[in-house]
């Protein structure tokens, strides 16, 4: 039997933080823990979930994260793009013609790179499932079985982003990324402090989350270069890519984009401008995993760092370890996956198996984890949407 998609289910969401979390965040710069100017409220995640059915029976599943300050989308913004237009061009076609798929959405709705991206990376989990094969079998293989993972520190006083520093490392953590922003002088203060206590042989990775402009993102990058950073996200405002190379051009630090890449072409036009170090990637922004795939061997070839990150659910993390696995030897930063500290719920019956800085990458067909019913239930915000 020919495998045909036959029903779309689009679930809209909001999970929590943490308690804990929350008042981490909220002692910290801006209520938020970073020095994005936004004053968007951040309490807990909004994400919509997608199911796939088949002519057999078989579902796929996937989700995508959305916050406003970074991406400009509400899960209205998804599930409408989907409902009104892309859905015509995923029912009624086989999962596998990923290809051809694209293709049609593109031809028929530009860009919204996050919405195609949800009904690719669930048509990828439904191969898997027809197949019987783990997702990573299908982008080259299985290169290890653990992903060694970074960890995060919120933006707040110098000793107290020491004691969060000591904690990670105690539970085994290798790699960290903390924030900076607040002015030049805390942020030596703090790189300073944190290197003194981590010692030389741990990787930094520093987030400014577009707190300067590009003179003095300049001056910031360069007083912290001497405690040796792997690299520098995000140290100007979103859509300043010019700014963005001016600041390149003139420090030694690799710059990292999150906020500035919601496209391939956004990271193309950036490696043109010589304006990025580093690729940091999702499974959303560029548009599903098979263009996020194109991205990091992009970036591979021209001689540029990656790093995965996100702020996922059980679905998003179990699609990215799959991710960096099968391009593990591309990947050359610990991934980031920070959903299962800050989330009150990972929505997945089994949780991923984290442990001493590491996540295991799941082993059964598709991205290997099955979506919790009770805590769909729980969490949705609006009634299933059904498309057929």
């Amino acid at each position: 039997m020919k495998e045909k998609i036959v029903n779309i289910e689009l679930t809209p969401i909001h999970v929590p933080f943490k308690e804990g979390v929350v008042n981490v965040m909220e002692s910290g710069e801006g209520g938020l823990g970073m020095a994005i100017p936004s004053e968007e409220p951040w309490l807990g995640g909004d994400f919509v979930i997608c199911r796939l059915t088949s002519n057999d029976g078989t579902i796929g599943i996937a989700d995508v994260y959305l916050w406003i300050p970074e991406d400009g989308t509400l899960p209205e913004h998804v599930t409408h793009s989907i409902s009104k237009a892309l859905s015509k061009y995923v029912l009624g076609e086989n999962p596998f013609n990923l290809k051809r798929i694209r293709q049609r959405m593109d031809n028929n709705m530009p860009r919204n790179e996050i919405a195609k991206a949800l009904l690719i990376n669930a048509c990828i989990d439904l191969m898997g499932k027809i197949t019987g094969r783990p997702a990573c079998d299908l982008m080259g293989g299985r290169s290890v079985d653990e992903i060694p993972l970074a960890a995060l520190i919120p933006l707040n006083d110098a000793k107290t982003m020491k004691l969060y520093a000591k904690a990670f490392y105690q539970a085994g953590f290798r790699s960290f990324r903390y924030k900076l922003g607040r002015n030049i002088n805390e942020d030596v203060e703090i790189s300073q402090t944190l290197r003194d206590t981590l010692g030389p042989e741990v990787r930094l990775r520093v987030d400014y989350n577009q707190a300067y402009r590009p003179q003095e993102a300049v001056r910031a990058i360069k007083a912290i270069e001497p405690y040796g950073i792997d690299y520098a996200e995000q140290p100007v405002g979103i859509d300043d890519f010019l700014g963005l190379a001016y600041v390149q051009k003139r420090v030694d630090t690799p710059l990292m984009v999150h906020e500035s890449f919601f496209s391939l072409k956004d990271f193309i036009v950036l490696v043109e401008l010589q304006a990025v170090g580093v690729l940091g990637i999702n499974h959303c922004r560029p548009g599903g995993i098979p263009n996020a795939i194109q991205a990091i061997d992009y970036a591979w070839q021209r001689g540029l760092g990656v790093v995965i990150h996100d702020q996922s659910l059980g679905i998003s993390a179990a699609m990215l370890t799959h991710l960096a696995t099968a391009k593990y030897h591309s990947i050359n930063h610990a991934t980031e996956l920070f959903g299962h500290v800050m989330l009150e719920d990972d929505l997945i019956v089994s949780p991923l198996k984290f442990k001493k800085g590491m996540v295991k990458v799941p082993e059964g067909p598709g991205w290997g984890v099955e979506l919790d019913e009770k805590a769909l239930e729980k969490y949705k915000t609006e009634p299933i949407i059904t498309i057929q």
